[in-house]
């Protein structure tokens, strides 16, 4: 909704789209009790006006005794409800070559002071995530020279 009024109303507006956001923000359209949003269907609807990406990742988990009420549980990239391995495909598949960086979020949460790590805990994180994401990309890119190489 918001969004895409901005992109309607702001010419030339393009967008850093972080792929863990819709997975914790309220779907206000859908009523309630607020389901959250479609990382995928979000990213389908924005695509065009992406100049940058962060990676994050994670599920939603309700509380049952408050239906619009949760926490974020944040997980590796592509291990999580952010379709990250989607989009990272049809990222590439549009030829896309903006930036992106990690936002893991795992050890510590740089707008959350409650979340603490040691720096060196913090580091093998950050180094992990990192890994795993280029193993994300590497696979994303075999399966669309598959899927090219069979047409």
């Amino acid at each position: 909704g918001y969004t895409l009024r901005l992109l309607e109303n702001v010419p030339g507006l393009k967008l850093v789209y972080d792929t863990g956001n819709p997975v914790f923000t309220p779907d206000y359209a859908k009523g309630q009790p607020w389901p959250r949003q479609s990382s995928w269907e979000f990213y389908s609807q924005v695509k065009d006006h992406i100049a940058y990406v962060h990676i994050k990742d994670g599920v939603f988990e309700l509380d049952a005794s408050n239906p619009n009420g949760g926490r974020a549980r944040f997980t590796f990239a592509g291990e999580g409800d952010g379709d990250v391995r989607a989009t990272v495909k049809d990222l590439l598949a549009r030829g896309y070559d903006g930036g992106i960086s990690m936002e893991p979020h795992l050890a510590v949460v740089f707008h959350d002071d409650s979340v603490q790590a040691e720096d060196s805990v913090r580091y093998r994180n950050y180094v992990e995530y990192g890994q795993r994401f280029m193993k994300l990309v590497a696979e994303a890119k075999a399966e669309l020279a598959e899927a090219k190489g069979s047409v």
